[in-house]
């Protein structure tokens, strides 16, 4: 039986996060309890824990984790200043009047949120709220409703900036740095976020364009289950769409375009975000859109012409115009910050603020505790033998490198159905990624169909988190049953999403080639 100990403690786990116990305690107790069984059979070195102290330390200091709570903040200021709203509101009157126009916004709207928030939550339970009763009173079947709002609130895991796709950064780069070390490589290369963000660009609009596809083609062949909406409500005007819609997708190509064009670190970049969303919020909330916009300009121009014109006025040669420059930044740098602290005083008085960090920090506590939790339960399961088990299990398997994936990818899309993919990603894929990178697969090309899976366990039932997010905000006509029902064809999309880029790797490889 003590050779099974690591399996039995895989197993151990799940029915420990399953009774509903707070996941990192559940984690770290069956690590706790499997460490002690091992060391009393004599079947584990105990002096492995000696590693807790390095890996806890690690965590804290590690630069790529750092932008988690940045991104989450941004997306929570995002998503408590109500842009959602208005943004349904403006691309639901632009294409209701289309078969399946409300369902196009949604899936717009909620590609829209995911570049912008990255929070599945936030922009599930906004749309569920505003959007899905109206796709109701337009006369929508309630089950593909309730699919479309399911669907659309998960882009915010593929479409960058994504935590998702941080924490599958830090883990591959991580597998990828051991597989090299087990080739014989000292002199090991690194994965960064922005790689992982740029692969993930070109899928997360590929599984956008299916949705579309989806819900144009079903209005064409179905058109009693998505009627044009006639709700008597006038078309946006230019103004309108641009005022709506400018704002989101100027914050989005600041953050990425910075990430992506090398001018700042995740970090760096998710700060810009957090003051942009700031601006943006204090926009909504009653401060001089003049005064928002002049802020912003002058940041931006600044940031712009810093980078272009860098002037350092320490310099015993600085002459009259490098002062006169210096002079120009510093006023724009007055401007911006006059800008911010309108808007922080605005948002402290209307409590976004407040609740903002209040759900950042839930957020991030949970998602570090489980991080730190997984990383004794690894520790423990390697001590027990897994780690081997599983390389074994993995090279043994039919049909090479290729059945080796497969197996991962089903394994992953069940454990979906149970399991969150905070949990999926530091406790499993450390566990198999580095045999497959072994193996031969691309770890880029590997993170981001890991990633398309993962967004899946957001809506595959029973614990789908979309799912319940839906049923809490959803109108009580619309039972589970008919949410899980709804969910079933976006499901298959996902797979279709799946097999593009394991069938068409340049999808994911493309674009990180290029920029990096």
């Amino acid at each position: 039986m003590t050779e099974y100990l690591d399996i039995l403690m895989f197993g151990a786990l799940m029915v420990a996060i399953l009774s509903g116990f707070p996941v990192s305690f559940s984690i770290a107790g069956v690590a706790v309890a499997f460490a002690y069984l091992g060391w009393m059979n004599g079947v584990m070195d105990v002096s492995l824990l000696g590693a807790l102290g390095q890996r806890a330390y690690g965590l804290i200091g590690n630069q790529v984790l750092i932008a988690i709570p940045v991104f989450v903040l941004m997306g929570a200021i995002l998503e408590k200043s109500r842009i959602a709203e208005v943004l349904l509101d403006t691309m639901g009157r632009s294409f209701g009047q289309l078969r399946g126009g409300l369902g196009i916004s949604v899936v717009l709207v909620g590609a829209l949120l995911a570049a912008s928030t990255g929070i599945v939550g936030a922009t599930v339970v906004a749309m569920g709220l505003i959007a899905l009763p109206t796709m109701l009173k337009a006369g929508y079947k309630p089950s593909l409703a309730a699919g479309i709002v399911c669907t659309a609130g998960t882009l915010g895991q593929i479409i960058p900036p994504s935590t998702l796709l941080i924490i599958l950064a830090d883990v591959m780069s991580n597998s990828y740095q051991q597989a090299q070390y087990e080739q014989g490589k000292f002199s090991v290369e690194a994965l960064s976020v922005g790689q992982f963000f740029a692969a993930a660009i070109i899928p997360g609009l590929m599984l956008v364009v299916l949705y579309l596809l989806y819900i144009l083609i079903r209005g064409y062949l179905r058109p009693q289950d998505m009627p044009a909406a006639d709700l008597g409500l006038e078309k946006p005007t230019r103004a309108e769409v641009l005022g709506a819609i400018l704002p989101p997708v100027l914050l989005i190509f600041s953050v990425l375009g910075a990430i992506l064009g090398g001018i700042a670190t995740p970090t760096e970049a998710a700060s810009v975000g957090a003051i942009g969303a700031l601006l943006m919020a204090g926009r909504k909330i009653g401060i001089n859109p003049k005064m928002i916009l002049l802020g912003a300009g002058a940041l931006v121009l600044l940031g712009v012409l810093s980078g272009v014109f860098p002037v350092r006025l320490q310099r015993a040669d600085a002459s009259v115009l490098h002062w006169a420059i210096g002079a120009a930044y510093a006023v724009m740098s007055l401007i911006g910050a006059y800008a911010v602290f309108l808007a922080l005083r605005a948002g402290i008085r209307g409590k976004i603020v407040q609740e903002a960090l209040d759900s950042t920090l839930t957020m991030t506590a949970m998602i570090f505790a489980t991080i730190l939790a997984a990383g004794f339960f690894s520790l423990v399961f390697i001590g027990l033998g897994g780690e081997e088990r599983v390389a074994h299990l993995l090279e043994n398997l039919p049909g090479g490198p290729n059945g080796a994936l497969l197996f991962v990818m089903i394994f992953v899309f069940v454990l979906g159905f149970f399991l969150d993919f905070v949990e999926i990603s530091v406790i499993v894929l450390p566990l198999v990624a580095p045999s497959l990178i072994l193996m031969g697969h691309d770890p880029i090309w590997l993170g981001i169909l890991l990633a398309i899976n993962l967004q899946t366990s957001f809506l595959t039932p029973p614990f789908g988190f979309s799912l319940f997010y839906l049923r809490a905000a959803a109108p009580k006509e619309v039972t589970t049953g008919q949410i899980y029902q709804g969910v079933i064809p976006f499901i298959g999309l996902q797979a279709i999403g799946v097999l593009l880029v394991w069938s068409l790797p340049f999808l994911a490889t493309w674009l990180p080639s290029v920029i990096f």
